[in-house]
């Protein structure tokens, strides 16, 4: 399992939101790829990009910053928002990214989330972000009444095979995973997804490893990162089972 440090962009800034609210805003470096270079200066193997500019006006606002990122620092980039488009795709996989995360698109516009999987096949992620259980889209700033277990359904159809699952009630709160929630998911995915939101100390991924899950590949941390609740080095290696 992989640590993925999270790295949100708005204004060109990395920042954090509280329960993905933007009008709760923390700023921590004033260039993006300050804040990666210490994640993988610390240890970090993989990193986790949103333009929440792009998240919320649906068009990619940010992708120079993804490019300094992916170019300077030498490890695997996954990235979202905002992309709701092939050219979308296209501008944020030549900019370098590994992986390429689809939100509100992949579940308002099959065709395009065909053309999507067909184009890019594994190296689409479908993030099903989660509130009362049910999937949020638009930069998390629209509820739907879509459930995540028909998200899943329905997704995999298409030929989805890897997924962000985020409880976003407990985004940037620091106060624990959603665990049930987390096994419900890998109940229903039949290949991998990475885990987000709630961790606030190492127990909080040890958890998660104590789940036994096998499709759960990952877990995106932000704000306990951030505010030096743990390392990213000391993190890893919970996930790797020495922690």
């Amino acid at each position: 399992m992989i640590l993925l440090p999270a790295i949100d962009i708005i204004d060109g800034k990395a920042v954090r939101l509280l329960q993905g609210d933007f009008r709760q805003r923390t700023d921590y470096d004033s260039d993006p790829l300050e804040a990666a270079r210490r994640w993988v200066d610390a240890g970090a193997r993989a990193l986790h990009v949103v333009d929440l500019d792009g998240a919320r006006t649906g068009v990619p606002a940010n992708v120079a910053h993804i490019a300094r990122i992916a170019s300077t620092l030498g490890v695997p980039v996954q990235v979202g928002g905002g992309l709701r488009s092939l050219e979308s795709i296209d501008a944020v996989s030549a900019a370098g990214a590994a992986r390429v995360i689809l939100g509100t698109a992949a579940f308002r516009d099959p065709e395009f989330l065909d053309a999507a999987v067909a184009a890019y096949g594994e190296q689409v992620v479908v993030s099903v972000d989660a509130r009362d259980g049910r999937v949020a889209a638009a930069g998390w700033t629209e509820q739907t009444d879509l459930t995540v277990e028909q998200a899943l359904i329905d997704l995999q159809a298409h030929g989805v095979r890897r997924f962000v699952f985020s409880n976003i009630d407990r985004d940037g709160m620091l106060n624990g995973p959603d665990l049930d929630g987390a096994r419900a998911f890998a109940g229903g995915v039949e290949e991998s997804f990475v885990y987000s939101g709630g961790i606030g100390e190492l127990a909080d991924l040890a958890a998660l490893v104590a789940l036994g899950e096998p499709k759960l590949s990952g877990v995106i941390v932000g704000k306990a990162i951030y505010e030096q609740r743990f390392g990213v080095g000391e993190a890893q290696a919970v996930l790797d089972g020495a922690g």
